[in-house]
């Protein structure tokens, strides 16, 4: 039986191949800029979609190669996403998360690859997790936790990285570039602080979550995640990882379990059931729903609402709260 992972490698490399075909059969490369005299710039999924959009500014065409709402995980691409990588000016991606996106930038030609990565490097928050491959053997997700965004402080290294990558691959706007980038920083800066003074006295520092996507967040501010599912979002809690984690709900004065926009709030139902506690959302922000309406500032700041209200920091009630 072919496995999961070599099915995917296999249809890429179909893919690819369709692409590549089909851009020689257009005319080929593509020039240093798009039809339109802006930078072409292709983003993996939402929180690398933001950076370029408010770095870029006008100066940019950007593609998201993640849709709105979907949960950026499994994404597989299309003949066509893989042609827009390949004739890309720059592609703004963090490596480890979407398999399918390293390989299509692996064999694009695009000259400027910013990594997230790079700027800030990962680290590990893996429970005991894995999912079941063909041969019955437990594949591992990434090696370290991919959800680096969640750090404003992490999430403002990555955007100076590519605003320095832009300002190489498009010297005329070089300065707006530096320009947005500030901008965003400085806005990134007052977020952090914002989380830390309203985390500041919260009465418990332990959270639970269905997803341990908030293990750099919990990090920076001196909090506990214990979550459900673990940072791989296929992995599903054993028996004994339930009672460990209605155990520290219980001996952490825990008053509601959080759940996330793009998954089923199934297990965080359930949990939140037996243990009779509410549930709330905590965003990973891996995709916001409508765009037009929140971007990651505004999500970020009811995120730290929420956990306010669950940490016992503030009086209000969580948003978006269930019974």
């Amino acid at each position: 039986m072919i496995g999961r992972r070599a099915c995917t490698s296999i249809a890429l490399a179909a893919t690819t191949l369709v692409a590549s075909l089909t851009l020689t059969a257009c005319g080929g490369s593509s020039s240093a800029k798009g039809a339109d005299g802006k930078l072409d710039v292709v983003a993996s999924f939402y929180p690398m979609e933001f950076l370029a959009r408010q770095i870029g500014g006008d100066h940019v065409a950007v593609t998201d190669l993640t849709a709105a709402g979907v949960e950026p995980h499994d994404l597989e691409l299309t003949a066509k996403q893989v042609g827009a990588v390949q004739k890309a000016d720059a592609v703004v991606y963090l490596k480890g998360l979407q398999p399918t996106v390293d390989q299509a930038v692996d064999q694009s030609s695009a000259k400027h690859r910013i990594d997230a990565t790079a700027a800030s490097p990962l680290v590990d928050h893996h429970l005991d997790e894995g999912t079941e491959e063909g041969n019955g053997q437990k594949a591992k997700g990434p090696a370290g936790d991919p959800h680096i965004w969640l750090d404003p402080t992490r999430y403002a290294a990555i955007a100076r990285s590519v605003g320095d990558e832009f300002a190489k691959a498009d010297p005329a706007h070089a300065d707006d570039y530096r320009k947005n980038t500030d901008e965003l920083v400085g806005k990134l800066d007052a977020l952090d602080k914002e989380f830390q003074a309203g985390l500041k006295n919260a009465t418990t520092r332990t959270f639970v979550t269905s997803h341990a996507a908030f293990g750099y967040l919990a990090d920076h501010y001196g909090l506990t995640q214990v979550a459900i599912n673990g940072v791989d979002p296929e992995s599903e809690p054993t028996p004994a990882r339930l009672a460990e984690v209605q155990k520290a709900a219980r001996d952490n004065g825990v008053t509601t379990i959080f759940f996330e926009t793009l998954v089923s709030p199934r297990l965080a139902d359930t949990v939140a059931k037996d243990l009779g506690l509410r549930t709330a959302v905590l965003d990973p922000l891996e995709g916001v729903k409508d765009p037009s309406k929140d971007d990651y500032l505004s999500v970020m700041k009811q995120n730290l609402a929420n956990l306010q209200a669950a940490l016992g920091a503030t009086s209000a009630a969580p948003s978006t709260a269930t019974s």
